[in-house]
């Protein structure tokens, strides 16, 4: 039989600037009686990593330019928040009523470059960006689980995105450390004998996809989730170093662009 389990960790604190958000994942998983193992993965919430890291900014501070007052009368968007947008993005993608897509600095095409009011609670006008350097974050509180519990335990990093062509946000990685996060299925073959030729999998998107059915939208308050029973890919140096790169398609390849 194979099985997996997904275990929200209850009664998780109250993350501001400035938190030792590792120490206070450590403490919640303790409080919890939740000890990690190795091959675990933990899926931390974008969110609470922004807002550890200080990755917020209050729209009453933010003067827009030429360019987002021109963006934001045409999509009908405030346009302190387009501001911010662009200052998040190296090129526009998509710009009508109401919608603004574009290419985040890190590579991620999304609304809004991850620019959101929701679940910040910093003040009504205070929205939070993308963290500075997600790998970063997660190979950070990679360490503080291994240096708790003497584990290796992959660690990612996730966001609600929409989709080319799908109705609804999910999940996706946009941090991760201590797994491959793109697994090759090239060579192997099906139930029937087929060998497979072009197939990957987007394993930390799967992952991440999962841990947001506990995390939730609204108020649910459970950003952090353990998942257990999985055989995740052990990284080799190259990918480990790489972590959630793998996930963004090349431009030249994209054939959506």
């Amino acid at each position: 039989m194979t099985r997996a389990t997904l275990t929200a960790v209850p009664h998780f604190p109250e993350v501001g600037p400035g938190t030792d958000l590792p120490a206070v994942i450590v403490r919640a998983l303790r409080a919890a009686d939740l000890a990690p193992v190795s091959g675990d993965a933990l899926v931390v919430a974008q969110k609470i990593v922004s807002k550890a890291e200080g990755s917020v900014v209050d729209l009453t501070a933010v003067r827009p330019g030429p360019d987002a007052l021109r963006l934001a009368r045409t999509i009908d968007k405030d346009p302190r928040l387009v501001e911010v947008v662009l200052r998040e993005s190296t090129g526009v993608v998509r710009a009508q009523h109401g919608v603004l897509i574009t290419e985040h600095r890190l590579g991620f095409v999304c609304a809004n470059a991850g620019v959101d009011h929701s679940n910040v609670g910093l003040g009504p006008d205070v929205v939070s960006l993308l963290p500075r350097d997600p790998d970063a974050s997660a190979r950070a509180i990679r360490e503080a689980l291994r240096a708790a519990f003497d584990v290796s335990v992959a660690v990612l990093i996730n966001d609600s995105h929409g989709r080319p062509h799908r109705e609804g946000a999910v999940g996706v990685c946009i941090g991760a450390a201590g797994l491959s996060p793109v697994v090759s299925l090239v060579g192997r073959p099906d139930l029937y004998g087929y060998t497979m030729r072009t197939s990957t999998e987007a394993v930390a998107d799967e992952l991440a996809a999962a841990a947001t059915l506990l995390q939730g939208q609204c108020a649910e308050g459970t950003p952090v989730v353990l998942l257990h029973g999985l055989a995740l890919a052990a990284p080799d140096a190259n990918t480990e170093e790489a972590g959630a790169a793998p996930l963004r398609r090349d431009p030249a390849r994209d054939l959506f662009r």
